[in-house]
């Protein structure tokens, strides 16, 4: 009985904590002055090209399916074995120059890609945050979204390719 006493005590405290009132007494109550304008620099105007007759100023959009040599391979990833995103989640062996590490892909976006990360690896595979797959290609990121690997599946449980700087890599199930 004495029990339910301190457990009911306990709850009508926190009950009434939850209703006190705070104060913001620790907080500077002046006025904050506003903003001087800033000086900005001349603007210019001029009538743009007609879109159906005009060459575009872009340079055009690279293909998807990028070729890539890379060392160690039979040849170019264009053309290779179909890759798909949902076969590469799981835990992967990493064989990476003279070393070998772990490397986790998920489905969970993060970025342009989806998370994944490496435990025991050296080099730019330290900085593994993200995986996608383009065209025959899979493509590992680091915590930037920048590419820091290239693959290219080469078997049934099996991709090969190069980090940024060169190094080979392949990855095994």
């Amino acid at each position: 009985m004495r029990i339910q006493y301190v457990a009911g005590g306990l709850m009508m405290a926190l009950a009434l904590a939850g209703c006190q009132r705070t104060s913001m007494s620790g907080f500077d109550s002046r006025p904050v002055a506003p903003l001087q304008a800033a000086p900005v620099g001349s603007v210019s105007s001029s009538q743009l090209p007609d879109p159906s007759t005009s060459t575009s100023q872009f340079p055009e959009a690279p293909p998807t399916d990028m070729t890539m040599v890379t060392p160690g391979t039979a040849g170019p990833a264009a053309g290779g074995l179909e890759v798909k995103k949902e076969a590469m989640v799981g835990n992967w062996r990493v064989a990476n120059g003279p070393t070998s590490c772990d490397m986790f892909l998920t489905l969970t976006n993060l970025g342009s890609g989806s998370r994944g990360g490496t435990r025991g690896c050296a080099g730019e595979l330290t900085q593994m945050g993200s995986w996608e797959v383009a065209g025959t290609q899979v493509i590992l990121k680091d915590r930037s979204g920048n590419a820091i690997a290239r693959l290219a599946k080469t078997g049934e449980s099996r991709f090969e390719g190069s980090t940024s700087s060169g190094q080979p890599i392949s990855l095994s199930r």
